[in-house]
């Protein structure tokens, strides 16, 4: 929560509720993890890690969709106390792994010279996709935004 806004939100409610929130996020987010990873395995020592991969990347579109519709622009009073801490620290957080990632691409770079090429796309890739996914996600989810609110109000 970078913004002083985002922090005061769950500033006077009990710890608690805002900690069950995010724990019970993260446990639904890291199940999903779990459940791609094992529809999209790497295949062979140094396969490449497809599931991480996409994990990373659709998270990170999520994570831009969900700043663009209770962020900005007004949005958080109309969005329940807790959704962001369940869904972006929780679910998402949850979901995304950079650990993963980070012990992903050592396997490949320690499976030999012939993995070194997928390794280094697999880390060049994951960070330039991850924030194309984000600001991706936040922009198609302000020009729907605009275009219902230019519907609503005509």
């Amino acid at each position: 929560m970078h913004v002083a806004a985002q922090r005061a939100e769950t500033a006077g409610r009990r710890g608690s509720a805002v900690l069950a929130a995010v724990a019970a996020g993260g446990a639904l987010g890291a199940v999903a993890r779990l459940a791609v990873t094992l529809w999209l395995p790497a295949r062979g020592t140094a396969g490449f890690p497809w599931g991480i991969f996409a994990v990373n990347l659709s998270g990170c579109a999520l994570i831009g969709v969900l700043m663009a519709l209770i962020g900005e622009g007004g949005r958080d009073a109309r969005a329940p106390a807790l959704l962001r801490p369940f869904l972006g620290v929780g679910v998402l957080g949850g979901f995304t792994t950079f650990s993963a990632y980070a012990l992903d691409a050592a396997h490949l770079l320690e499976s030999g010279p012939r993995a070194v090429p997928a390794a280094v796309a697999y880390l060049a890739g994951t960070l330039l996709g991850a924030l194309a996914a984000v600001w991706a996600g936040a922009a198609a989810t302000r020009a729907l935004l605009a275009v219902r609110e230019g519907a609503v109000t005509r």
